[in-house]
């Protein structure tokens, strides 16, 4: 049984970094073969320079994460079949025997910080290289690292507790300990939800209330008539790191707020930003976070329960290149392999967002105006450099939002 998970993994490794690099490299010459004509939807909208702009930026990107897959994919085959979780596991417990449950959560940190090691490069070149080239990036180094810090740091405050839960309860809680596993991450996650806006967000960026007053009593009146109650609304110093543009909800029950990046609300008018928020409106309106955090449970409960089962089998830890059976490398080799199983299933996922998109789309063109939300769309597909023209395979396989075409015709019907 052992023989046969290694052979299956390696398969699944190879056939997944292969399919990536395939679509990724498709979707370049698809992007690059449409670069020298601006569709005809957008034509008087959007300049041929900045579609070419648009082109060469997502082909960077593209490059940028094919040569990020071929890295992760032989990390995670040096962790496993390659022995370097079982070193790991050998170099900590040479160092410190007892008590087992902190050397283990040790090992489990030290797979992530090399990870992360090995992802870093890839984050500075993508903010300091590609972003810089076509003038998005604002950071400067010091504030590259000083991010990197203090999200080490949260990491830290919020991950040693749940990660200790994990340990202590797979060690101690009997046969169901998955389940008080779920119970406890379940809990964890809606109270994340609730204070991620008041208390971690603004580590990272400044909120300001929103003073436009204009502006202000156009989203009240949006928001009452929508039936949506917030803690409040604020700009975010978006502009402080990139020059893109969002808008977006954030928190959980009465935590909830809105946020606008300082930068969309310079290029937006008053019109259209009502159609963005509207469209914000339309996810919660259709119940799109609650849904996926129901899934987000399900799915989390059908994993623990299926860990509970691997936990006790040993082909799971020699067929994954680790000599001895124990909770933590149980936790650690389930969450390093477990993306290659489910790594044919995104496409699933990635056209139920999809749906959500265009059911946010419809809602915003019945209680806003179509057009502004497409004249909205159209300057941010622009000052995002957003292609217009991605590969349809690589967007069906990837992609959470529709493509810009498709959009913008589903409510031009509706304008």
């Amino acid at each position: 049984m052992a023989s046969t998970l290694t052979t299956v993994f390696i398969a699944l490794l190879v056939l997944t970094t292969l399919t990536r690099v395939w679509l990724g490299q498709r979707h370049i010459r698809h992007i690059q073969s449409h670069r020298n004509q601006v569709p005809a939807a957008f034509a008087d909208s959007i300049s041929l320079e900045a579609h070419q702009k648009a082109a060469d930026y997502s082909s960077a990107k593209t490059s940028l994460v094919i040569s990020e897959a071929a890295a992760q994919a032989l990390l995670l085959a040096l962790f496993t079949v390659g022995g370097g979780l079982q070193w790991l596991d050998e170099s900590w417990r040479s160092v410190l025997a007892e008590p087992e449950m902190l050397r283990g959560a040790l090992v489990i940190v030290s797979a992530l910080v090399i990870s992360s090691l090995v992802d870093l490069p890839f984050d500075y070149y993508r903010s300091f290289v590609v972003d810089a080239r076509f003038g998005f990036n604002k950071m400067t180094p010091a504030m590259f690292f000083s991010d990197l810090v203090k999200h080490s740091l949260v990491g830290v405050v919020l991950g040693a507790p749940i990660l200790g839960a994990a340990l202590w309860l797979m060690q101690g809680a009997g046969d169901y300990w998955w389940l008080y596993l779920w119970v406890v991450w379940s809990v964890f996650n809606l109270l994340m939800l609730a204070i991620y806006p008041t208390f971690i967000a603004p580590l990272f960026n400044k909120f300001s209330p929103l003073t436009d007053h204009t502006l202000k009593a156009r989203i009240e009146s949006l928001l009452t008539k929508c039936g949506f109650k917030s803690q409040g609304l604020f700009v975010m110093d978006g502009s402080a790191r990139s020059s893109h543009g969002n808008a977006y909800f954030t928190g959980f029950g009465a935590s909830k707020r809105v946020v606008f990046f300082d930068t969309l609300l310079a290029r937006l008018d008053t019109d259209e930003i009502e159609a963005v928020l509207a469209h914000e409106l339309g996810h919660f309106r259709h119940r799109h976070v609650i849904k996926r955090i129901a899934m987000m449970f399900f799915v989390s409960f059908v994993g623990l329960a299926l860990l509970g089962w691997l936990k006790q089998q040993d082909w799971f830890y020699t067929g994954l290149g680790v000599a001895q059976s124990s909770d933590h490398m149980a936790l650690l080799l389930f969450l390093l392999v477990s993306p290659v199983f489910l790594f044919l299933l995104r496409p699933l996922m990635a056209s139920y967002s999809r749906k959500n998109e265009f059911e946010a789309d419809a809602y915003a063109a019945k209680h806003a105006d179509a057009g502004h939300l497409i004249r909205a769309l159209v300057k941010l597909y622009r000052d995002n450099a957003s292609t217009l023209t991605p590969d349809p395979l690589h967007s069906n396989f990837y992609d959470s939002h529709p493509p810009a075409s498709l959009r913008i015709a589903k409510l031009l019907k509706k304008a």
